[in-house]
């Protein structure tokens, strides 16, 4: 919604307006872009008048008639080229948006350079949008996508970090918070663990709301804020969770179809990027190897069939999509007929999409074809997706380090030792065998003894592991409380219901022989057991001495005792240091 009223000069879009919408540019900088592209297609932005959407630092050609809508964020180097823009006069009028709150010195350079320019009439207006995170899902954001690795796990927990870094860190992380809930129009009560850099987060943030409340006449959290009225009634909880309290689950193999596509293929802002494998066919003696093509595609919400299934196990995905394409099959005689009445027997769909059912021949039988069309389109995605995540799964066996795993979590017996499963030269990369074999260590009362630690250490580096991830855990181990008392992952694990027999039918795309068809047991992960106790108002050692902060409250009084005893409707979740789609579906579950 924000980003649409942004688009419409920061004038709400008006619903029944008919004609044309007023035709102009978008210019953004990479953030700006990737806070665009997960929510709102070409087609949608065209329909909003973008005609062109050009990166700020590409070489642009004026175009003196036409308005341009900047989105963008306020760094030295965006403003020295706007102000050029300025100065070479490329556009009509200039609408600049910032994807985060600019300075006053900031906002002068661009005054003396419209002056200087004599454009000072042509800057229409000048907007902070506080839109600098990005949403994924309707119920999931991450911060940011450029620049990643400044605000990661490792970042916050570099042994040779200096304070001044570390406060850098915290107000990037705290900026994207703070943006989050101006566009909600919530003021969260937010709780953290002590001692923690979720702590340093929470401190902040608090302080950050609270100086903005006070200046009451520039307050963004008044009047007809966005999200007025969505949360008018009871305010959200916000939960600062540190990644340090639970190391296993994010090393954790992964078993439904969004987490499995993020751990194994190259997954981005909704997008995924594949390789396309070129066959079998063997090259002619002495020629170039083909080059293998890439493919990309969004997974998106509009993608029903994705929306349904992401959090499935995989088996599960498997055997959807066959039954999509089999229901799809029957249509098929359908969509040769509907074609055939058109006249467009040729494969070309480019055509159909541009014949208009207004024709006379084009009776109501045809509006059925376009559907057809991108119900057979969604069938191949997830055909191909599902295709290449089974590869990775039959080639590394991630089915059986998926169930070692649970084992190990919830303490259950093994059926196999874990040196077997280290010293496997069939079973899975360098990198499998080392999350394994951290999640053992991390999981595991009692620290290996130094025989046996050394015993590991040997098979793991003939297996061609990397040793440095076991010494930082070591040394974390070493640190944490938690480690007298390791994290429970309830004693749950996945009940195999026996290999994919009845999936297995010849006519199926997934040749699924020997991958275990493991179903998940409702579990809670950490962080999902916390956000349930302090929504809840539950009583438990794990969150009772979690702060409590208030942006409103006049004087910020340290207390944990939290000032409402009801329980929230409402909850934002923030892992300081990088959730993952594992615990995103563990609490989606926990919610149904």
């Amino acid at each position: 919604v924000a980003l649409k009223r942004m688009l419409n000069f920061n004038v709400p879009p008006v619903k029944n307006s008919t004609g044309e919408p007023v035709w102009k540019v978008l210019i953004y900088d990479r953030f700006g872009q990737d806070i665009i592209s997960p929510l709102l297609s070409v087609k949608e932005l065209r329909d909003m008048g973008i005609t062109l959407h050009l990166l700020l630092h590409s070489d642009r050609d004026a175009i003196p008639d036409v308005p341009a809508v900047y989105f963008v964020m306020p760094t030295e180097e965006n403003i020295d080229r706007m102000c050029q823009d300025l100065r070479n006069q490329l556009y009509e009028s200039y609408y600049l948006n910032f994807i985060s709150a600019i300075s006053r010195s900031k906002l002068e350079d661009i005054a003396n350079a419209a002056i200087g320019a004599n454009a000072v009439t042509q800057v229409a207006k000048v907007f902070d949008q506080y839109l600098n995170f990005i949403t994924l899902e309707d119920d999931m954001f991450v911060l940011c996508n450029q620049n990643k690795e400044l605000v990661s796990y490792r970042a916050i927990n570099r042994p040779d970090i200096t304070d001044t870094e570390m406060e850098t860190i915290m107000d990037t992380i705290v900026d994207s918070l703070f943006c989050f809930f101006v566009t909600l129009g919530a003021i969260p009560i937010i709780r953290c663990s002590r001692g923690t850099a979720a702590e340093m987060v929470a401190v902040k943030l608090d302080k950050k709301l609270r100086e903005n409340l006070r200046d009451a006449r520039n307050s963004l959290f008044t009047g007809d804020t966005l999200g007025a009225g969505q949360f008018s009634f009871q305010r959200p909880l916000l939960v600062l969770v540190d990644r340090n309290i639970d190391l296993a689950t994010p090393l954790h193999h992964t078993w439904t179809y969004q987490a499995l596509v993020h751990d194994v293929l190259d997954f981005h802002l909704n997008r995924v990027n594949l390789e396309e494998s070129t066959g079998m066919e063997s090259s002619p003696a002495g020629a170039r190897p083909k080059k293998k093509n890439k493919k990309s595609y969004d997974l998106t919400a509009s993608d029903k069939f994705w929306q349904k299934h992401k959090g499935s196990p995989f088996p599960e995905v498997a055997e959807s999509v066959q039954q999509e394409l089999e229901s799809y099959r029957a249509q098929e005689d359908e969509v040769k007929r509907l074609k055939s009445i058109m006249g467009i027997e040729g494969e070309d769909e480019g055509a159909i999409s541009m014949l208009s059912d207004n024709t006379a021949k084009l009776t109501s039988a045809v509006s059925s074809l376009p559907e057809l069309l991108e119900k057979k389109r969604l069938i191949d995605l997830h055909t191909n997706v599902a295709t290449a995540v089974l590869e990775h799964i039959k080639s590394r066996k991630l089915d059986v380090y998926f169930e070692y795993e649970e084992k190990i979590m919830s303490k259950s017996t093994l059926d196999k030792s874990l040196l077997d499963m280290i010293s496997d030269p069939d079973a899975g990369t360098p990198e499998d065998k080392m999350r394994l074999f951290l999640i053992y260590y991390i999981s595991s009362a009692q620290a290996p003894s130094e025989i046996d630690l050394e015993q590991y250490k040997k098979a793991l580096m003939d297996a061609g592991c990397n040793l440095a991830p076991l010494s930082y855990i070591k040394q974390w181990k070493a640190f944490t409380k938690m480690a007298s008392a390791p994290t429970s992952y309830g004693n749950t694990t996945p009940k195999p219901l026996g290999l994919f027999s009845r999936v297995m039918n010849t006519g199926s795309q997934f040749v699924m022989e020997g991958v275990k068809n493991l179903v998940l047991k409702q579990q809670n992960l950490p962080v999902t057991r916390i956000l349930d106790n302090l929504m809840e108002m539950k009583s438990n050692p794990e969150t009772d001495d979690y702060r409590y902060f208030d942006p409103k409250m006049l004087r910020g009084s340290d207390s944990s005792v939290p000032r409402n005893k009801n329980p929230f409707q409402e909850a934002i979740v923030f892992v300081v240091g990088g959730g993952n789609y594992i615990e995103y579906q563990n609490l989606i579950d926990y919610i149904k």
